[in-house]
């Protein structure tokens, strides 16, 4: 089957207090943006594919959906290429205005597709759509999503997903960073990359450092409550700030394999994973306060996957590579197992990593599954 060209979404973005403050791209156009791939023959169900930060308007998944005769949209938040400032209450409100959008363009059927980072956002939608109670961000700040537009979508996808944000940043934590103006600071007996510390790790030290990455977490939010009330006293103060976190890819599991099995390699999408660590590229470097609180806050962040999944009710499909480096199999595991209904579906994709490039095989896997998924639940 021949899809048409792509077309291009402008999608008005719903009102925010925080715009102004938060994401001066989006105040200027007031928009949102997306792409539609369209099939050749009419389609009453559309796919939205969703990131909190990440271009997904040219996924991977949007043709070969289209192809097979269901409309795909690939779809961008506010936050699109920077989320150093992002809230994620801001991300449920850029999904509500793309659904209603999509709704009033006459289609019958929404289907919400988190991947990699969107599992936990779309968890989060779903959740607040059908049962809103978040009222403000951690910081106390708009929006009040129980006073938002957020119809629900039809059916909920996991793809290559880990649970929220929080949780995996905590994940990746380093807990041998014991002065957060210096990475070179170190605790010797939590350096993951210390000289002589070797796969498989003992279990006790593992115990310790997870326990080590949570405490890091707690003392930065502490940190953050802290400057926040400092800004909120200082006359003529911005109403946020920015720091840095440095060590965010000391996850065991990158150089581990016998923890979480699966058949990844050894590594991370960024290379080594002590190289990783400190590269200004991978997650959550640059954030500011009140960002901190939304996004990666383990104890704040309302984006837990799990969590917000045991409040959906909609047909739920949870996919994942058997050779992902960066989301592992017990996360898809946490997630299937939150959904409380018996509508739900667990898959694997074998050999397949994280954004499936270069394996047509199993991108086209992925897109026959859904499909049939869809067919047998009428959604199509």
């Amino acid at each position: 089957m021949t899809t048409t060209e792509p077309e291009l979404l402008r999608i008005p973005m719903a009102a925010s207090k925080q715009i102004d403050i938060y994401s001066g791209i989006a105040r200027m156009s007031g928009s949102i943006w997306a792409t539609l791939h369209r099939s050749a023959t009419p389609s009453r169900t559309v796919v939205v594919v969703v990131h909190p930060a990440s271009n997904f308007m040219a996924h991977y998944l949007l043709a070969p959906l289209a192809a097979r005769g269901v409309d795909a949209v690939g779809l961008t938040t506010r936050y699109l290429g920077n989320d150093s400032a992002l809230l994620m209450e801001n991300c449920v409100l850029d999904i509500g205005a793309a659904i209603s959008f999509l709704r009033d363009r006459g289609y019958e059927r929404v289907v919400l597709i988190g991947n990699s980072g969107g599992g936990g956002l779309s968890a989060l939608y779903q959740s607040q759509a059908e049962h809103p109670t978040i009222t403000s961000t951690p910081a106390g700040d708009a929006p009040d999503l129980t006073q938002a537009d957020l119809p629900p979508a039809d059916a909920f996808m996991s793809l290559m997903a880990h649970p929220g944000r929080a949780m995996v940043y905590t994940d990746w934590l380093d807990p041998a960073i014991i002065d957060e103006t210096t990475p070179w600071t170190r605790d010797a007996e939590l350096d993951l990359f210390a000289e002589g510390r070797t796969p498989p790790y003992d279990a006790g030290w593992l115990k310790s450092y997870r326990d080590a990455q949570l405490a890091r977490n707690r003392r930065i939010t502490a940190w953050v409550h802290e400057q926040l009330d400092v800004l909120a006293s200082t006359p003529d103060a911005p109403p946020d700030m920015p720091f840095v976190v440095h060590g965010t890819a000391a996850d065991p599991r990158f150089i581990d394999m016998s923890l979480d099995p699966s058949d990844r390699t050894p590594g991370t999408l960024w290379g080594p994973p002590a190289v990783a660590n400190l590269l200004p590229a991978t997650l959550g470097h640059h954030t500011s306060l009140r960002s901190w609180l939304s996004q990666w806050s383990i104890d704040e962040s309302r984006c837990h996957g799990p969590r917000q999944l045991a409040h959906t009710s909609v047909p739920s499909l949870v996919m994942y590579g058997t050779a992902d480096q960066v989301c592992f199999p017990s996360y898809a595991q946490l997630m299937y197992d939150a959904i409380p209904h018996d509508d739900k579906q667990l898959v694997p994709v074998e050999g397949g990593t994280h954004y499936l490039e270069g394996q047509p095989e199993q991108v086209a896997f992925v897109a026959d599954t859904l499909v049939s998924w869809l067919d047998d639940h009428n959604l199509r």
